[in-house]
């Protein structure tokens, strides 16, 4: 079966700097968008990037634009979203998910979810 795993979140201070990480296993990587979105307490799940299957089309948030970087991997079925100069709103778990198709922003166009990475940024 599909599964997407996260690592790479954790604890840092407002202007610090993550990586998380995203391995997919169980679907031909090279086909798919993938793509990071995040979910605050008690706010629904936003997008934040994505980056089409061959690398070449990328989208941001406005919100993460200049400060947040999504690449692929292919051969290692893995995606990245290098976090820079983050802030304490930035505070979320943070998702990975995989569409076939071009890049969404919306999260109900992704079938393949994973369990999620918490990022949280002290001020």
């Amino acid at each position: 079966q599909v599964q997407l795993v996260e690592s790479g979140g954790g604890l840092v201070q407002a202007g610090g700097s993550l990586r998380l990480s995203c391995t997919a296993s169980g679907l031909t990587f090279t086909y798919y968008t993938m793509a990071w979105f995040r979910q605050a307490p008690g706010k629904e799940r936003d997008f934040v990037a994505a980056i089409a299957w061959r690398g070449g089309s990328i989208d941001y948030s406005d919100s993460v634009k200049g400060r947040f970087t999504i690449s692929r991997d292919n051969a290692k079925n893995t995606v990245y979203l290098q976090v820079n100069s983050l802030k304490p709103e930035d505070t979320a778990v943070y998702y990975c998910a995989a569409r076939s198709g071009l890049i969404s922003t919306y999260s109900r166009e992704y079938m393949y979810w994973g369990q999620g990475t918490q990022v949280t940024v002290s001020s």
